[in-house]
């Protein structure tokens, strides 16, 4: 696994990678960058498809997890939750599986997808090194009391069960620590103007690139480490 941070390449689209504990509204939030022009690839979505669709992912999942993970080309849900649940060594497993797929796809979607910025939104974009795909990082913050409420009403789960949840992913201040940008989003202060002015931040580092770029020759190697 490449521990080295995506090229700065400036002639591809800067990168931003956007992530939030359980509750934060990062998918909110990037909903608003997606009206204001920017396109978002959600990685959670594509996983999903993935093992839904991808015939030697099943099969490399059906190895790992067990024949009865697909019933007519189905996947048994009831069954990899099953798995997921004997511990986090499983669930790392199915992970190591998982994810390469998920980094080739949003690399196809890079090429392909014309903009100037893009957005990835990875709930665990630091813990699956997600990070090193990207340029730029984004933390969708809220107070623990704020997500706890959210979860609670989305979900329809209990208090106990909302915090066993968060308790599992990593914690805010490392998140804060690690994201090179925040956005506050605890349901008093506007998001609006927080994202102007961040998409001002980042249209302004894209035109600085563009300046310093020299016109490219040849072929170039891909700026995007294999994870």
């Amino acid at each position: 696994m490449s521990s080295k941070k995506s090229s700065t390449n400036p002639h591809r689209p800067l990168r931003l990678g956007i992530t939030g504990g359980i509750g934060s509204g990062k998918s909110y939030v990037c909903r608003e960058l997606e009206a204001l022009g920017v396109p978002v690839f959600y990685c959670d979505d594509e996983a999903k498809r993935l093992i839904r669709t991808d015939r030697p992912l099943q099969e490399a999942l059906t190895a790992l997890v067990g024949k009865d993970l697909y019933a007519d080309g189905c996947l048994q849900k009831p069954v990899m939750a099953a798995y997921l649940c004997r511990g986090r060594d499983y669930a790392a497993r199915v992970d190591a599986l998982v994810h390469p797929r998920v980094a080739d796809s949003f690399r196809s979607w890079c090429h392909r997808t014309d903009a100037p910025l893009l957005g990835m939104e990875c709930a665990l974009l630091f813990e699956s090194g997600f990070d090193r795909l990207v340029d730029e990082t984004l933390l969708i913050a809220a107070p623990e009391d704020v997500r706890l409420d959210r979860v609670i009403r989305r979900d329809g789960v209990s208090e106990e069960k909302a915090r066993a949840w968060m308790a599992l992913q990593m914690p805010e201040a490392e998140k804060a620590r690690r994201a090179r940008h925040q956005l506050l989003n605890d349901d008093t202060t506007p998001i609006g103007p927080q994202l102007q002015a961040l998409l001002e931040k980042l249209r302004s580092t894209c035109l600085q690139r563009s300046a310093s770029a020299e016109p490219p020759h040849g072929e170039e190697p891909s700026p995007y480490p294999t994870l």
